[in-house]
C-alpha cells in the first residue's frame, strides 16, 4: 500500500477506535469513512492502471481496496444507521485474505516488519468479526487495539517514511521490537481482567476499522 494510504488510514483507524470507545459521534466519523473510503478506492485502480500490471503489482495494489472497502462499509453503516452483522462478516473474510499477505510477507519477501504488520490487521479484522456478527461485548478493547495500531502501524511508519528513514535497518530493527511488544501487550490485556477495556455496547455504536 502506498504510504500516503497508510497515513490517511491511520486517521481514519484513530477516529474509528474514538467511535467504539463512544469519543466520538458516529455519523460524524462515518463520513469521513466514506471520503478516505473513496480515495482508497480510486487510488488502487490509478496504480493498477499505471503498473506493468505483473502478480506482484496486482498483489500489492489489492491490498489498498481491503482498506478503502471496509471504510466505505463502515462509513454507509455508520451514516445510515444500520445493523454490523454484514460488516462484522466481511471482516472475517478481510482478516483471512491479511493472514495471507502475513504468510507472504514472510516467505515470499522475508520482511519482518510487513509480516508483523498484516499479523495485527488480521488481528483486528477478526475483533470486529468478533463484536460486529457474533456480538461479543468487547468494545473497549477492540477501541483501543484500533486506536494503538493506527500509530504503530500506520501513521508513525508513513511519517518515518516520509522522513526518509524507514527503510533504514536500524529502524526497521527498531520496529521490529514495537510490534512484539505491541502484540504482547495485546496478549495480556486480553487475559487480565484490570487491562481487558471491555465495556458493553450502548445505543447504537458501530463496529470499525
Amino acid at each position: 500500500m502506498s504510504f500516503v494510504g497508510l497515513f490517511l488510514s491511520g486517521a481514519v483507524l484513530f477516529l474509528n477506535g474514538l467511535m467504539l470507545l463512544g469519543k466520538a459521534d458516529g455519523k460524524a466519523v462515518g463520513y469521513f469513512n466514506l471520503f478516505v473510503g473513496i480515495i482508497q478506492i480510486i487510488n488502487p485502480f490509478y496504480l493498477i492502471m499505471t503498473s506493468n500490471q505483473g502478480n506482484w503489482d496486482l498483489y500489492n495494489n489489492a491490498a489498498i481496496f481491503l482498506f478503502g472497502l471496509t471504510y466505505l462499509y463502515v462509513g454507509v453503516t455508520s451514516v445510515k444507521g444500520l445493523e454490523g452483522n454484514g460488516l462484522g462478516w466481511f471482516s472475517l473474510w478481510v482478516s483471512i485474505i491479511a493472514v495471507v499477505y502475513t504468510v507472504i510477507s514472510l516467505i515470499q519477501f522475508h520482511d519482518v516488519v510487513n509480516a508483523l504488520t498484516w499479523g495485527l490487521w488480521a488481528f483486528l479484522w477478526l475483533l470486529f468479526f468478533l463484536t460486529g456478527s457474533l456480538n461479543k461485548k468487547i468494545d473497549g478493547y477492540v477501541g483501543i487495539a484500533a486506536i494503538v495500531l493506527s500509530w504503530v502501524t500506520l501513521t508513525i511508519p508513513a511519517m518515518l517514511y516520509f522522513l526518509g528513514v524507514w527503510n533504514s535497518p536500524a529502524v526497521q530493527q527498531i520496529w521490529t521490537w514495537v510490534l512484539i511488544l505491541t502484540i504482547v501487550f495485546f496478549v495480556v490485556s486480553l487475559l487480565s481482567p484490570k487491562l481487558s477495556f471491555k465495556k458493553e455496547k450502548s445505543g447504537q455504536e458501530v463496529q470499525a476499522i
